[in-house]
């Protein structure tokens, strides 16, 4: 457990994605509700290499195409060995791992305009927030994501999946270390969607290898490491890694958690934190519901685990509160409605649990 832990209480804060153009007001808002833990704003529609997969495109691979779709594609067949063919581009990867040099592992300007302004406003705030959040693409989402001249996913070729993974850990230690400037405390969130499909006849991957590739982006963190996934997967998984957080849908997967009680116990008593993905991202499930039915909804989440052995009143302290997935599918008005659901949520729960305001 990173020795920046602290206990939450059900402080709110977000996952990432916003649907604004304007990098300014997606900045305002998530400053003006989420306070305590703001987290920066990826704006896909903004431009598309804003998205979470272009934002941390591999710089080791060469040829790689993205397309305004959100394809992404290299030149080359992975179902052969490679490693002759990137040796200069690997080299060098390689070498900046091992002299920990992520000086270069920047997201590009044009990729950032979300991140730069977040910065820009909490250099010019008299206080700083408790702690603030960014994100990185995840190594397995990552290598799901881009395919090879066959559409086969690089993350079968093990060179480019050591690589990949590589690559992201800098990636994350130089984000880690820009948002450490402006706040002490930090959380850079490991997002993994493509994690509800393993185990799936489309995901054939081993467990030990999501574990390895996993730690290898984490050792890049310096604060609070997190793992998020906006779907159901073997939550096992994830918590046998060394994360500080494990952040989910719980709108929709609430339950799935509580099917691993002896994992979650061992994460919980080691210190471990998870946030609830309560509040849905999804207009319709957002119009019919309100802070007090989002908050019993939660209640009856952390019930099935209080039910199963995992103290009640440790659950509540060690929690936070956001939104099930990114925003970036609502309106920009919804999405502010969202994340004025989760400050509600917040509040409501601090207050009802902790007797704070």
């Amino acid at each position: 457990m990173s020795k920046d832990k602290f206990e939450f209480n059900g402080l709110a804060t977000a996952i990432g994605s916003m649907p604004h153009i304007n990098p300014q007001e997606a900045c305002s808002l998530v400053l003006t509700h989420l306070p305590e833990i703001p987290a920066w704003p990826q704006l896909p529609r903004r431009t598309f290499v804003e998205n979470m997969y272009f934002q941390f495109r591999p710089s080791f691979l060469p040829r790689l195409h993205e397309e305004a779709d959100g394809t992404m594609y290299v030149d080359s067949d992975l179902s052969r060995d490679i490693t002759r063919e990137l040796s200069e581009d690997l080299e060098q990867l390689y070498q900046d791992d091992l002299k920990n040099d992520f000086g270069n592992y920047e997201i590009k300007e044009d990729r950032r305009a979300g991140f730069d302004v977040f910065l820009e406003y909490l250099q010019e705030k008299a206080d700083h927030p408790m702690a603030v959040k960014g994100q990185v693409t995840g190594p397995i989402s990552m290598g799901l994501k881009i395919t090879d001249s066959n559409l086969r996913p690089v993350l079968y070729n093990d060179t480019v999946a050591d690589a990949l993974a590589r690559h992201l850990k800098l990636m994350a230690a130089w984000q880690d270390k820009a948002l450490s400037a402006v706040c002490p405390k930090t959380i850079i969130s490991v997002d993994e969607p493509y994690l509800a499909s393993m185990g799936s006849a489309f995901v054939s991957f081993p467990r030990e290898q999501v574990v390895s590739l996993l730690e290898e982006v984490l050792e890049g963190i310096s604060g609070l490491k997190a793992v998020h996934c906006c779907g159901n997967t073997d939550w096992s998984v994830l918590l046998q890694t060394s994360i500080d957080i494990l952040s989910f849908d719980a709108y929709n997967y609430g339950e799935t958690i509580s099917y691993y009680p002896s994992e979650v116990k061992s994460f919980i008593s080691r210190g471990g934190v998870i946030a609830w993905g309560i509040v849905p991202n999804d207009e319709q499930s957002l119009s019919r519901e309100t802070g007090t039915s989002l908050l019993s909804r939660l209640d009856e989440m952390m019930e099935l685990l209080a039910k199963k052995g995992i103290g009640y009143d440790i659950l509540q302290s060690q929690c936070l509160i956001t939104p099930s997935c990114g925003l970036e599918p609502l309106s920009p008005e919804v999405a502010e409605k969202a994340l004025e659901m989760t400050a509600k949520v917040s509040a409501e729960f601090r207050k009802r649990h902790h007797g704070l305001n």
